[in-house]
């Protein structure tokens, strides 16, 4: 399979004193780097390649602004991207396929944003099952666009049309509409097969409506919640217009029931907010700077291994999550720990925070009696990555690219950060002047 072209940076040419120090910005796959698009950025110092990560401003300050989504939602201009059970509507795995309102509009109606947050909230009823529409961000390259106040482009959705509840039949309708167009809802994850701007918003698009389908009820009272915020956030109504008893699908009574009393309808905290989960992901360097430590798990492809990785736990730095996780699953132990670039992981809501690392004296001995995550691990020369990276990438599930020698290392793909981290430390980034 081909692999994508990973997103430039923001700001390729600018001259700085950061810059300077440590080269440009790294850019990955499924980043967004909406600012290199502003209105507000001198045409000298946008990106010229044209692959950017995410086009879109996300103007999250005016998801409360039902005027502002109203007219968004029915502009000619607007793209609507469709995820039947988180799968994305698409031409062929390379190519996602947006639609239109009129396209939509037979499952979430006239006018989704007709009615403000505080009447969404009053006129809430748990029996009614209402189609989760995200508002993703405003395209700003297209000045044909919608223009509300200072702000003008092309408006972007994400619709869950997955089947179920009181929309199950309608929303059948419609997908098999699209199929009969020849369009298909892809299965799987995408990893490498989306142009850059598009794996960007399909991240955006499938970590926020994941983060929706899994949080339906409050955490506190357990009663159902309603999304507001155009998507971005989920609310426990303090009225319902079905009765108790049929919250799953009963009688509607004539006047709003009172639901039991909740904690998060007192004080400050009184919303649910989208998740994101930090993850470390590290290259580790030898004392001498010659050799990268190398893992892999028991499922992966023969001869693949990856660099060494794990979640960030509560209450720890970036800095202390890399050093614990590294000993944890290798018994090697770290001195200093420098952040390299961040990626964000949509599957569920990761975001993977990439980290170089060197041992100390006396800590570069392997061992595996500790965490038994890793099947094995072992330290690769410099130049054994170099190779890898040549000719021996690949996702989990695809064939090695021409010229790998059988028995030779393999290593992620380049839409992978851990093949930025290698990238990054066979070129020299822990050298006297390191350049990211």
């Amino acid at each position: 399979m081909t692999q994508a072209v990973l997103p430039e940076p923001a700001f390729p040419d600018l001259d700085s004193m950061l810059s300077r120090k440590f080269g440009k910005e790294v850019a990955n796959y499924f980043s967004g780097i909406w600012c290199s698009n502003s209105n507000l950025v001198p045409p000298n110092l946008v990106n010229p390649s044209g692959i950017a990560g995410s086009p879109l401003n996300r103007v999250s300050f005016l998801r409360t602004d039902h005027e502002f989504l109203s007219a968004a939602l029915k502009h000619p201009a607007t793209s609507f991207l469709l995820f039947n059970n988180l799968n994305p509507l698409a031409k062929d795995p390379s190519h996602l396929s947006y639609i239109s309102y009129a396209d939509v509009k037979p499952l979430i109606g006239e006018d989704s944003y007709s009615k403000t947050e505080e009447q969404m909230i009053a006129d809430y009823n748990s029996t009614t099952t209402i189609p989760q529409l995200l508002f993703l961000g405003l395209d700003e390259r297209n000045k044909q666009g919608l223009t509300y106040n200072i702000y003008t482009g092309s408006p972007y959705f994400a619709l869950d049309v997955t089947p179920k509840g009181s929309i199950t039949s309608r929303a059948q309708h419609l997908i098999e509409t699209l199929q009969s167009r020849g369009l298909k809802f892809l299965e799987g994850r995408i990893q490498a097969s989306l142009p850059a701007q598009d794996a960007a918003i399909y991240a955006q698009a499938r970590a926020l409506l994941d983060w929706n389908a899994r949080n339906p009820y409050c955490a506190q009272c357990g009663q159902p919640t309603l999304s507001i915020n155009g998507g971005m956030k989920r609310t426990c109504p303090p009225k319902d217009m079905a009765s108790l008893e049929g919250a799953i699908g009963g009688n509607v009574g004539a006047a709003p029931a009172d639901r039991p009393d909740c904690a998060t309808r007192k004080g400050v905290s009184n919303l649910c907010f989208p998740r994101t989960d930090p993850t470390v992901i590290m290259a580790v360097v030898s004392l001498d700077g010659k050799r990268v430590l190398l893992g892999r798990q028991k499922r992966w492809p023969q001869y693949w291994y990856s660099t060494l990785a794990g979640f960030v736990e509560p209450a720890e730095s970036v800095e202390e999550a890399v050093r614990r996780e590294v000993w944890e699953e290798s018994g090697v132990k770290l001195g200093r720990v420098v952040i390299h670039s961040t990626q964000p992981w949509p599957y569920p809501a990761n975001l993977m925070i990439g980290a170089i690392a060197q041992c100390i004296p006396d800590g570069e001995e392997i061992v595996l009696k500790h965490d038994p995550e890793l099947e094995s691990a072992r330290w690769a020369s410099l130049d054994e990555v170099r190779e890898a990276l040549r000719v021996g990438t690949s996702g989990l599930d695809e064939p090695s690219q021409d010229g790998y020698k059988e028995g030779n290392l393999r290593l992620p793909p380049g839409t992978a950060i851990a093949n930025q981290l290698l990238a990054a430390v066979v070129g020299g980034f822990v050298g006297e002047s390191p350049k990211i």
